[in-house]
């Protein structure tokens, strides 16, 4: 697809669908956007296998955290933004076909940079404020089992599990940021796109994130952008090395198996990129 196929984002189809299928994989294939007039990205192929860890990596300002948002339909909700490609879970195009917006953003799941817990709700009530917003109903009892096995799963529970009746905003900023997984797992996601979610934490609430993100692996696929290089080394199976010239777009310069990126990649850029000697 080419930029004259740009398809305005605002007014893509919004209809229902049940589908749904736990770590699903997710393709994206010459992807390029824009905001406004200025062009962000140039026609990004990339698969994020089922299961698996997919890091993002890249100087600032060489479109990671769009194409993140771009993979559940947050781009949209920028004014004058737009996009040309495709972009598909499990070879269902989310921008032309029948699924909803709602049921794509349940679908794939977002943790951001900063922890963004509702700082008036309680602990358990965060947790199942997903639920709500998608308009999945649940009784008390389901309701209580929904709270300790997603904040379980999030790493949280014995952390949590005498305090669920307290504000989530009175919490450290880790066990935030990890409350906030627990709420995007609530809906059962197939996919969960993380944006720095380290970045403002200490190194013992960053090892539990990178230890809950180890084990959440095994249930959903996982795309995470992040800035240390150790990080993405430790977390992810697979990586992709995003990365801007001056004034132009952001595109992908190598892919692949993180062990290869970091080992033996096969541009220069990649090398200088990865072993600290620019970015």
């Amino acid at each position: 697809m080419t930029s004259s196929d740009t398809i305005d984002v605002m007014n893509v189809h919004d209809t229902d669908t049940k589908t749904r299928r736990l770590g699903a994989g997710l393709t994206t294939r010459d992807v390029s956007a824009w905001f406004g007039d200025h062009k962000v990205l140039e026609r990004v192929t990339l698969v994020m296998a089922p299961n698996q860890v997919t890091a993002l990596i890249g100087p600032s300002g060489c479109g990671k955290s769009t194409f993140l948002r771009i993979l559940n339909r947050m781009h949209e909700l920028v004014p004058g933004a737009s996009l040309a490609g495709t972009v598909a879970i499990d070879d269902v195009d989310i921008y032309r076909s029948e699924l909803r917006v709602t049921d794509i953003r349940r679908r794939i799941g977002m943790v951001f940079q900063k922890p963004n817990p509702f700082p008036a709700m309680s602990v358990a009530e965060n947790v199942v404020a997903g639920l709500k917003l998608a308009r999945q109903r649940a009784n008390r009892h389901d309701t209580q089992q929904i709270v300790e096995s997603c904040l379980r799963r999030a790493g949280l529970w014995n952390e949590v599990k005498n305090r669920l009746g307290t504000p989530g905003g009175a919490l450290s900023g880790g066990q935030q940021q990890r409350l906030c997984i627990a709420r995007a797992l609530a809906v059962e996601p197939d996919i969960l796109l993380m944006d720095e979610p380290c970045s403002a934490l200490d190194p013992t609430s960053t090892r539990r994130i990178e230890e809950t993100i180890h084990e959440l692996r095994e249930q959903v696929t996982i795309v995470i952008v992040t800035h240390n290089m150790q990080q993405a080394q430790r977390v992810s199976q697979y990586c992709a090395f995003f990365l801007a010239a001056e004034d132009q777009p952001g595109y992908v310069v190598e892919q692949g198996l993180t062990d290869k990126i970091f080992a033996a990649p096969e541009d220069s850029r990649t090398l200088d990129y990865v072993t600290g000697r620019f970015g």
